[in-house]
């Protein structure tokens, strides 16, 4: 027994030896793509009440038009507060790739628009709570997080997602203007916005690729339209209307003018608003020529330079504002 004793505590002692001391383990390295951890943000979502006076509430008080109410508005956030924070910890991040099949055209997936435009609210409102609490520097990191979430969510897609964009960065900028106006923002907080505002490209997303994704999926469509057993069937249930007598005479001449009035569309929109407008209004005659089928599936050029000029008018307005005594 003594001997049996024995072996096993050398065949331990081995062991032991064989093997190093518990050192804490390294960790995978944290991605570094944000689109990933607002995917988690949207997952820890708890979905507003339906009610409609509470969701008309939530909206005219993001835009600005109607005070904080922390009784009916207060425990929504609280709800939220989680995937806030996720979201917010995401913008620090370097990068941001949604992953969208581009291949798909029309059809590929963008569920996560919808989430991410309540997300892009809720935080708004984030800021405005903190604010009626007296935190103004805190309400700053919040807006500031999601002008740089407004960036991220353009990335890569179609008009979409820069119209949603659009929709976060004035929520943002407008709740910056009205605090910048009151005069109490620290010198700190105005420089910090001063410096978010002139790092935003010009009209704050790349509005001409954005474009150029949708002139993509129109394409994509069109081709599927045409291999489909029933063309008409497959524009209804793309389009949510009866298709122009003009598609049975779709054809490979009318995909090259389209395409031509989308590459001029495409300039046009890397210009400013001002000089966009010009050749837009030069490009109409192009583009009431087109296909009428083409005609139906295009965006409205002249509303999307619209929302430019929005976004141009509400970042000089906040440059201004915080502009003021900030030295």
């Amino acid at each position: 027994m003594l001997k049996q004793f024995g072996i096993l505590s050398i065949l331990l002692t081995l062991l032991a030896s064989a093997c190093p001391a518990a050192v804490p383990g390294k960790l995978p390295p944290e991605t570094r793509n944000a689109a990933l951890r607002y995917w988690m943000a949207f997952a820890e979502m708890q979905d507003p009440p339906a009610d409609n006076d509470v969701s008309e509430l939530l909206e005219k008080t993001a835009a600005g038009e109607s005070t904080w109410d922390e009784v009916k508005l207060g425990p929504i956030l609280d709800r939220n507060d989680d995937a806030i924070r996720i979201m917010q910890r995401a913008t620090k991040l370097s990068g941001c790739d949604w992953g969208l099949e581009y291949g798909l055209g029309p059809n590929a997936s963008i569920a996560y628009a919808p989430r991410a435009r309540v997300l892009a609210r809720l935080n708004t409102l984030y800021g405005m709570r903190l604010a009626a609490k007296g935190d103004l520097h805190g309400a700053v990191d919040s807006w500031l997080a999601g002008i740089h979430f407004s960036q991220d969510l353009a990335k890569g897609g179609t008009l979409i997602f820069a119209l949603i964009a659009k929709t976060s960065l004035l929520s943002n900028a407008n709740a910056l203007s009205l605090a910048a106006g009151t005069g109490t923002l620290s010198a700190a907080d105005k420089a910090r916005v001063a410096v978010a505002l002139k790092a935003l490209p010009d009209t704050a997303f790349d509005w001409s690729q954005a474009l150029a994704y949708e002139q993509s999926a129109i394409e994509i469509a069109v081709k599927n339209m045409m291999g489909a057993a029933n063309r008409a069937e497959y524009y209804q249930q793309l389009i949510g209307t009866p298709p122009p007598a003009s598609l049975s005479t779709l054809s490979s001449a009318d995909a090259t003018e389209f395409a031509k009035v989308m590459f001029a569309a495409e300039d046009a929109m890397r210009k400013t608003p001002e000089d966009t407008e010009v050749r837009l209004k030069a490009l109409q005659k192009e583009v009431d020529s087109l296909n009428p089928v083409y005609q139906q599936m295009m965006p409205s050029l002249m509303k999307i330079n619209n929302s430019r000029k929005q976004i141009e008018v509400a970042c000089q307005k906040l440059l201004g504002l915080v502009s003021k005594n900030s030295n």
